[in-house]
């Protein structure tokens, strides 16, 4: 390109912006600063000239059909094939703009974007469901088939080395829940009436929420970041093609283990809720650790106890098939793996609640 690619004349036709040599990617930048140094917007009618040009390519049309919509000016040139690249570049700008019209003005497209592609999503997670079924009675068909160390090994992972938290956390809701309830009790002089309270909520509720609440956030984003690390890394495509079934080696043990400790997990949370409502009713309403526990076992039926237990296995499965779903859903790239994490624990722990309060309608109206 010439070392003067634009030259600016004002006359008595109005203003003439003269274009010369290659007009090019390389150079939109020095004709952008150029008028924009030589403001021209009180002009009423401007000429650009490409009388001159050697080579024109679609970027610096682009620019040059903006220029022309922006200021009403008027293009001239002779060239043929400038003119058709000019063309294109006004028929591509003509659809942007007909498309963001659309966005902006069709509210319903918009939504029905987002139902369809949860649609999508929910029709995606029922067939891996479904795959998940088929792969259990493929697996419990023979005694071979069971991978007995990679169970042990998940249970380890993911319920013996969550031990801790889940027992300190139990142990903090049921103080702070004991605590609440004692100074409310103790205005009334129903101070016995704690252990009736916190019987009844910490072994129906509180215990298995706590305890699946915590594993989502543990153990579930765990699975996902492990199963797309290893997707992204192509581990699960090297399993396929030695002909190791990834649902066998990868799915089934998780779901497993989880299923198996959940429910251990929550009669360790019974036991730790349990624990701090009897040190908060020793404290605040004079009740003795002994008083608590054979009012405890006169009060409340072991109906409550068993109710919070069978909610364990149903509270785990969701969990392991979310977060190992999650992982599959990964894509080659890094961010997908903490977008999939998220909406892993997101979506586990709505689930949760879902799947509890169905139990919760369905025990009342039994009678449970």
């Amino acid at each position: 390109m010439n070392e003067k690619p634009l030259r600016i004349d004002l006359n008595k036709d109005g203003l003439s912006l003269d274009f010369s040599g290659e007009l090019t990617l390389y150079n939109l930048t020095q004709a952008q600063n150029y008028l924009q140094v030589n403001k021209f917007l009180n002009t009423d009618k401007i000429i650009i000239n490409l009388d001159h040009v050697e080579y024109l390519d679609t970027a610096f049309a682009l620019f040059l059909t903006d220029l022309e919509r922006k200021y009403n000016a008027k293009i001239e040139c002779e060239k043929k094939n400038f003119l058709h690249t000019l063309e294109l570049a006004r028929e591509h700008k003509k659809r942007l703009n007909e498309k963001d019209s659309v966005h902006k003005k069709n509210i319903f497209e918009y939504f029905g974007k987002v139902f369809y592609g949860n649609y999508l999503s929910l029709v995606s997670f029922m067939e891996f469901i479904g795959k998940i079924f088929i792969s259990f009675l493929l697996y419990f068909k023979s005694i071979k088939n069971i991978r007995i160390k990679e169970i042990i090994f998940e249970i380890n992972e993911s319920a013996v080395r969550a031990l801790g938290i889940v027992a300190l956390t139990s142990f903090l809701i049921g103080l702070v829940t004991a605590y609440q309830a004692a100074y409310q009790l103790r205005l009334y002089g129903g101070n016995i009436f704690i252990v009736d309270m916190m019987g009844i909520s910490v072994f129906r509720e509180l215990a298995p929420l706590i305890t699946a609440i915590v594993i989502a956030g543990r153990s579930g984003s765990a699975y996902t970041a492990q199963i797309g690390a290893m997707k992204i890394t192509q581990e699960i495509d090297a399993m396929r093609t030695m002909g190791f079934d990834p649902y066998i080696f990868l799915v089934l043990p998780r779901i497993i283990a989880l299923i198996i400790t959940l429910p251990i997990l929550i009669f360790v949370s019974d036991i730790m809720a349990m624990l701090g409502g009897i040190i908060v009713a020793d404290l605040s309403l004079d009740l003795t650790p002994s008083l608590f526990l054979d009012r405890l076992s006169e009060v409340v039926a072991i109906k409550h106890f068993y109710v919070g237990l069978v909610k364990g296995p149903f509270f785990a499965f969701l969990i392991a098939s979310i977060g190992i779903y999650r992982g599959l859903m990964v894509k080659d790239d890094t961010q997908s793996i903490g977008f999939n994490t998220t909406k892993s624990v997101v979506e586990s722990l709505f689930a949760v609640i879902v799947c509890d309060a169905i139990f919760s309608i369905a025990f009342t109206n039994l009678g449970i």
